[in-house]
């Protein structure tokens, strides 16, 4: 039987593809980047139109690298970058606008007007998310509310909208299928998480007919076919992911209390709070993690600055000329010397959430140098994700047993031991990094009998390193202490230019 998954991988930046083999190892590998628009200040748009030719181009390319037919393929799983919104011509499959992606911040004023009018909380308790400009639900109106051509042919049902997924899956199916799974839906700000279906309200609360919303399946199952023309022979697309939650299910954190962390330009964190969604008391967002053989849901908080840090030590202070160069240069200071940093370039995201911080370093002395600056970098990555870790924690209930991480800088031994000390659990990096792309080969394995089961799937996770906090409580506690001084003196620096 056709035992190779095809998993399509379409981030931010670029549409990968990967192929996955009956034993969840890697086959080969195509990726492809695309082009980036700012119209306006704060704006951000992609072709989606290219992001379609890149993925069905890396896509081609990964199955003639490995020499794989299409008819050896057994589905296809797909992932993506979240939020991010296209509206296209059911007919013709044509978008009528570029895609609004998860970064732009257009309609921030929409968020603020319908916050100050009271719909914050509603919001917050059918979707589970904090009213944001993030999310997909005021890019679609905006998108109806620039064009009474474009509202009029969404209400008469002549328009589709989705996400990343929605978008490769009609091009994929020649726009018989129009489907989003239960965790995309969950970013959208539109999909009532209890309910598991789109709200009524938020739709009005938006105006956007329901016309044009996508069918909800779930995220493991065979939603439609790609015909034979199109890489050789009928293929199943099986499986569909978020790109944060498909990590989470390729890390296997199938259990309650199980978290991952990913270290790329920011940091996502994403815990498993099992089949009941739990209201964060620490601005944390609840999520819908995936539905395969029943709905599972989590725990989210993302930091702005992870990776981003040492790519600022290279370009703005100059103090290393490649990004692999700083856990060398940080393993010359055997401790940050008083010296805190906190990348709050950007503000500060979970689970402090102030757009008006900024960044700084704090404890400077002569003795200070540019091995200590670099200590500081990478601690001000994991002082981050603790804070958050702590929140999901208070949160659920459930203390952390281990983090398991992924990501760029998931492969900087010291920045993990770091992690590990401030955790004080230890933090675990599997031998495939790949985690997101491997968790849409999974759900879709899983649905059609390549891989087994769950239990499985736990069995094939190997880890590559565990890295053991060394650090005693006090230790711990006073580098805490340090870092706290530090992001409270970050805090409304920007207030008086907002």
């Amino acid at each position: 039987m056709a035992d190779i998954v095809l998993a399509l991988d379409q981030g931010t930046t670029s549409s990968r593809a990967i192929l996955f083999d009956a034993a969840g190892g890697i086959v080969s590998v195509a990726q492809k980047e695309f082009e980036q628009f700012y119209p306006k200040p704060g704006w951000v748009e992609h072709d989606a139109r290219e992001i379609w030719s890149t993925q069905s181009g890396v896509a081609t390319e990964a199955l003639a690298r490995a020499g794989v037919r299409a008819g050896d393929v057994a589905a296809i799983g797909i992932t993506n970058q979240r939020e991010t919104t296209v509206l296209w011509d059911r007919a013709t499959l044509e978008p009528v606008h570029r895609a609004i992606v998860w970064q732009d911040r257009r309609t921030a004023g929409m968020i603020d007007d319908l916050v100050a009018k009271g719909a914050g909380e509603r919001i917050t308790a059918h979707t589970g998310l904090v009213p944001d400009a993030y999310f997909s639900a005021s890019k679609l109106a905006w998108l109806l509310r620039s064009d009474p051509e474009i509202a009029r042919r969404a209400r008469a049902g002549e328009l589709a909208f989705g996400t990343i997924d929605s978008w490769l899956i009609a091009r994929l199916t020649r726009g018989e299928v129009h489907v989003t799974d239960v965790s995309n839906a969950s970013r959208t700000m539109l999909f009532d998480i209890h309910a598991l279906d789109w709200s009524d309200e938020l739709l009005e609360l938006f105006d956007i007919p329901r016309a044009v919303m996508p069918d909800v399946v779930a995220s493991s199952g065979v939603v439609g076919t790609v015909p034979a023309d199109l890489f050789g022979a009928e293929v199943p697309i099986a499986g569909i992911a978020g790109d944060q939650q498909a990590a989470t299910f390729g890390q296997t954190c199938f259990e309650p209390g199980m978290a991952k962390s990913t270290y790329g330009t920011g940091g996502f964190m994403v815990m498993n709070t099992g089949e009941t969604p739990i209201a964060s008391s620490n601005r944390l967002l609840t999520t819908v993690a995936w539905d395969q053989d029943g709905v599972d849901y989590a725990l989210e908080g993302s930091i702005f600055i992870a990776g981003a840090v040492v790519q600022w030590l290279r370009d703005g202070l100059g103090i290393i000329r490649d990004s692999g160069e700083v856990e060398a240069l940080a393993r010359r200071a055997p401790d940050n010397g008083g010296v805190y940093l906190v990348p709050a370039f950007a503000g500060l995201g979970a689970p402090h959430w102030d757009p008006y911080a900024r960044g700084g370093i704090f404890g400077l002395t002569r003795g200070s140098g540019a091995p200590e600056i670099a200590r500081a970098a990478l601690e001000g990555i994991a002082f981050q994700v603790h804070d958050v870790i702590r929140a999901m924690e208070n949160d659920a209930g459930t203390p952390l047993a281990e983090l398991r991480v992924d990501g760029g800088a998931s492969n900087n031994d010291l920045l993990m031991q770091i992690q590990a000390d401030v955790l004080g659990v230890p933090v675990v990096r599997p031998t495939i990094t790949e985690t997101t792309a491997l968790g849409a080969a999974y759900l879709a394995g899983l649905a059609v009998g390549v891989y087994a089961s769950r239990a499985d799937l736990t069995a094939r996770w190997a880890e590559d390193a565990r890295f053991d906090p060394t650090l005693d409580d006090a230790a711990r506690d006073a580098l805490l202490h340090g870092w706290n001084r530090a992001v409270d003196r970050t805090r409304a620096w920007a207030e008086g230019d907002a």
